[in-house]
């Protein structure tokens, strides 16, 4: 599992890429990229850390988000849209170069 420092960091820099909160339609793509980069329990920290911020409506969202990662790829342009939010945030594993061309 990832330090409580790197997590902290994951969320900083969520809030940064998105200071009025993940909208319901990034957390697919948003957990995918998170997926890659981290572990599955990492992942759970962070979507619990989410969703205990929000309302029960989206920490269900996040939970269903989560799910359905595992059953289906989220579209490029998707991953694209999250991962150009994230950069601008400063989210150092979803720089430019990644983007798709």
């Amino acid at each position: 599992m990832a330090s409580k420092s790197v997590l902290s960091s994951i969320l900083g820099w969520l809030r940064a890429g998105y200071p009025d909160g993940v909208p319901e339609r990034d957390y697919v793509p948003l957990f995918a990229l998170l997926g890659s980069n981290l572990s599955e329990e990492d992942v759970n920290a962070v979507a619990e850390a989410l969703a205990s911020s929000g309302t029960p409506e989206s920490a269900q969202a996040i939970h269903d988000a989560i799910a359905a990662v595992t059953r289906t790829r989220p579209l490029d342009v998707d991953i694209a849209r999250v991962r150009a939010r994230l950069a601008a945030g400063g989210w150092p594993l979803a720089g430019p170069e990644q983007l798709p061309h």
